[in-house]
């Protein structure tokens, strides 16, 4: 049976990570130092931050080994949303409010966020950008962090875990996981529970992060916060992909994604109605 074994702050949210021993201090720093390596590339909030670099000045960059799949899959999921997804909502985000200090403070100003082939090409491990762009890969990056935690956990000789990073959750291991969807307008209250076994579970919803009448879910396309759908979630063989269709089910229909990928899905509306994968593996109360 798997216990709490580490619980602590990283990238903004409260993880934890349930394993059937404690960690070794070799395991643990190791976590440590992967989070970091991670943040250090990918975060707009730091000013160290390969992203904040590649913000400042257009050429071309090389990013870390663990780079294609992020890059490759926003690449779909750009296509799959007709453009609505997009790594490229930095400069938006931070106009809203949702900027390096956390001002929450929405200005004036609203650029126009670019298309794909506008500002950047990737190749391989090399990002080319052709104007000033801030990159964001909140929309799918923590639960490819998830990943990548759990592959430091399998180095170092843990089969058998449970990694939960708010929301983003991988689980490892024959047994069955059950899994409570909460209410995005109740936290108390669940409109569900799923299963999973050697899965990813990934939950997007505006209500963890919203000020003013905004939130972070932006559609690139208009470089306004979504309001159709209040809820998703989307379970995946890992938590990279479950992360980023959670995101992308804001603004695409289930069909076109499942056409693309293998995942369960629901989604809740504004309006309260659920919808829902014919094969999930759960129940729903609404």
């Amino acid at each position: 049976m798997l216990s709490p074994s580490k619980q602590f702050e990283a990238i903004g949210a409260p993880w934890q990570i349930d394993t059937a021993q404690p960690l070794s201090a070799e395991a643990d720093a190791a976590i440590a130092a992967r989070i970091d390596d991670f943040d250090r590339t990918y975060s707009r909030f730091r000013h160290d931050s390969l992203v904040s670099t590649i913000a400042r000045t257009p050429d071309t960059y090389r990013f870390p080994p663990d780079a294609p799949p992020l890059f490759e899959l926003y690449r779909r999921l750009y296509t799959a949303t007709q453009g609505a997804m997009s790594p490229l909502v930095g400069h938006a985000l931070e106009e809203l409010g949702y900027d390096r200090t956390y001002s929450l403070q929405p200005s004036a100003a609203r650029t126009r966020v670019p298309q794909w082939h506008e500002a950047l090409s990737w190749d391989g491990n090399e990002l080319t950008t052709h104007t000033p762009a801030l990159l964001d890969v909140g929309a799918a990056g923590k639960g490819y962090l998830v990943d990548l935690v759990a592959e430091v956990l399998r180095e170092h000789g843990v089969d058998a875990s449970t990694v939960d990073a708010s929301g983003d959750i991988l689980h490892r291991g024959d047994a069955d996981l059950r899994v409570a969807l909460e209410h995005p307008r109740d936290t108390s209250k669940a409109i569900g529970v799923v299963s999973i076994r050697d899965q990813a579970l990934c939950a997007s919803a505006p209500n963890r992060r919203a000020w003013a009448g905004l939130h972070h879910i932006l559609d690139a396309r208009t470089g306004l916060p979504t309001d159709r759908i209040i809820a998703t979630w989307a379970i995946a063989a890992t938590a990279l992909e479950a992360d980023g269709l959670a995101t992308a089910l804001f603004f695409a229909e289930p069909t076109a994604l499942v056409a693309e990928f293998d995942f369960q899905w629901v989604r809740m509306f504004s309006t309260g109605r659920v919808e829902y994968s014919p094969d999930l593996n759960g129940e729903l109360f609404v």
